[in-house]
C-alpha cells in the first residue's frame, strides 16, 4: 500500500507539471485517477487520462511538446503518437512505480466539463484543472466496463451512485451490467479489487459486494 500512496505523489507531481507548463489547458482530466484526486474515489488508480478538447489542435505539435517536456524531469519508458491516443509511460528515481499518461485524440460524444482541483492527503500540491463531468463519468465508466469487464469500473460506478449520480436509462445495458456483476468470483473481490483498496474497504465489499449498486441498478430496470 505504501507504494499506492508514492504513486498518488507522483500523479500529483506530473499533473502539477503539465499545468504549470500549460499543457492542461487543452486537456479534460478524466477516469479512476481523476475520481480519486478530485472527488475522493476511496480506492487507487495508477494511470493519468485525459481526452483532448480544444480544437482544432495540432496533435504532433503536442505530443512533441509533452515528450520533451516530461523528458526534461523523468526517463520516459515509452512514448508514442498512436492512432486513437498519445500514450507516455514515466519513471523517476524517488517513486518505485512507472506511471502511465494516456491521451485520447476523439472524443465520440458531446460532453460536459467542470473545473475541479486535484490534491491528495499525501502532499501539499493542489492542482486546478478541466474534468469530465460526473454524469459524463457515469457513462464512461458504464462503457469501460461493457468493453473491458473489470472490476474496478463496477467500484467507481457504485462510487458514483453513491454521489446521487443517476444511472442512464439503458435498461438492456444495465441488465447485461448486472449479470456481469453477479458473475464476479471472490478472487475478483479478494485479488483484483482487494489490491487497491484499504483494509476496511476489503472486508467490506468480500462481505455485501455491490449490493447499493445492484440494488440501484434492479429499481432503475424496473423504473422505480
Amino acid at each position: 500500500m505504501q507504494d499506492l500512496i508514492k504513486q498518488e505523489q507522483f500523479e500529483i507531481e506530473v499533473l502539477d507539471k503539465l499545468n504549470s507548463l500549460g499543457y492542461l489547458r487543452s486537456l479534460v482530466f478524466c477516469g479512476g485517477t481523476m475520481l480519486r484526486l478530485c472527488h475522493g474515489l476511496n480506492r487507487h488508480s495508477v494511470d493519468l487520462d485525459f481526452w483532448i478538447v480544444k480544437k482544432p489542435l495540432d496533435i504532433a505539435k503536442l505530443f512533441k511538446g509533452i515528450r520533451t517536456s516530461l523528458s526534461a524531469f523523468y526517463a520516459l519508458s515509452d512514448a508514442a503518437n498512436k492512432y486513437h491516443t498519445l500514450l507516455f509511460e514515466l519513471r523517476s528515481k524517488i517513486y518505485p512505480r512507472s506511471l502511465k499518461i494516456e491521451i485520447r485524440k476523439e472524443i465520440r460524444r458531446k460532453i460536459e466539463t467542470e473545473k475541479v482541483i486535484a490534491y491528495s492527503k499525501h502532499t501539499t500540491i493542489q492542482v486546478l484543472l478541466t474534468a469530465l463531468s460526473l454524469k459524463d463519468m457515469m457513462l464512461n465508466k458504464i462503457e469501460c466496463f461493457m468493453t473491458r469487464k473489470e472490476i474496478r469500473d463496477v467500484f467507481d460506478i457504485e462510487f458514483l451512485v453513491k454521489k446521487g449520480i443517476a444511472l442512464p436509462d439503458e435498461p438492456s445495458t444495465l441488465s447485461e451490467s448486472l449479470k456481469l456483476i453477479e458473475g464476479f468470483t471472490k478472487k475478483d473481490y479478494t485479488v483484483k479489487l482487494g489490491s487497491i483498496l484499504e483494509r476496511d474497504q476489503r472486508k467490506y465489499y468480500i462481505a455485501e459486494n455491490f449490493k447499493i449498486l445492484k440494488a440501484a441498478i434492479n429499481d432503475k430496470i424496473k423504473g422505480e
